[in-house]
């Protein structure tokens, strides 16, 4: 049976108040099918937020589709490379946009770069991971834990939702996860279309969490 746990924290932080909601910006690389379901939770009033900004790193990624659908602010950024002074340079104009755009929290939903640890340290961040927590880092998440279930390595997989406190992958203080056990005869997309339905509401109890505090 699947279960959510609930993470510690230390500290609260501003976010969504009584008269304002909170403003999230949301970094994606891929389709967008979490920021869209941050999306969805805002505007059905499931969560006291707003989606204000949508930054991707892939000038043909999906989610640009679904903020221009939602008349949402969508910037395409450089962020490529893997040379240290690239890779800091492209962290620096990212660090400008974001706080030109007055976040109350920066959402990782399926964002396929590593961040320097000054990314971070200068705003409220949290990511989506579809693993349990120290479990599959990194790419291919899913398909590594189909892969370990038909190996018999284990019963089940999950999803995380953490802070981002650094440039560590797939780390952090947890806020959330919950797990999706296999089930016999699951095919990969079985699994992964379960795994999915998790990502989704987990990312939007994730964020309420979050804009409520508190933060490491």
């Amino acid at each position: 049976m699947a279960h959510t746990t609930v993470g510690s924290g230390v500290v609260a932080q501003p976010g969504a108040t009584e008269n304002q909601p909170g403003r999230i910006v949301v970094l994606a690389s891929g389709g967008g099918t979490n920021c869209q379901a941050l999306i969805d939770a805002c505007d059905d009033g499931d969560l006291d937020a707003r989606v204000v900004a949508v930054i991707t790193n892939r000038p043909g990624a999906g989610v640009i589709k679904r903020a221009e659908a939602a008349d949402i602010a969508c910037h395409v950024i450089e962020h490529a490379g893997s040379d240290p002074d690239v890779r800091h340079a492209a962290d620096g104009r990212l660090i400008e946009l974001l706080t030109s755009c007055e976040p109350d929290l920066v959402v990782l939903a399926g964002w396929m770069r590593i961040l320097g640890a000054k990314v971070g340290a200068a705003f409220p961040m949290i990511n989506l991971h579809p693993a349990q927590p120290g479990e599959f880092p990194g790419i291919r998440s899913i398909e590594r834990a189909y892969e370990a279930w038909v190996a018999g390595e284990i019963d089940e997989s999950g999803v995380m939702v953490h802070w981002v406190p650094d440039e560590g992958v797939d780390v952090g203080p947890v806020i959330l996860t919950e797990t999706v056990p296999f089930v016999v005869g699951d095919s990969l997309d079985d699994f992964a279309s379960r795994l999915h339905a998790t990502e989704h509401r987990l990312i939007v109890a994730g964020a309420a969490i979050a804009l409520r505090g508190p933060r490491p």
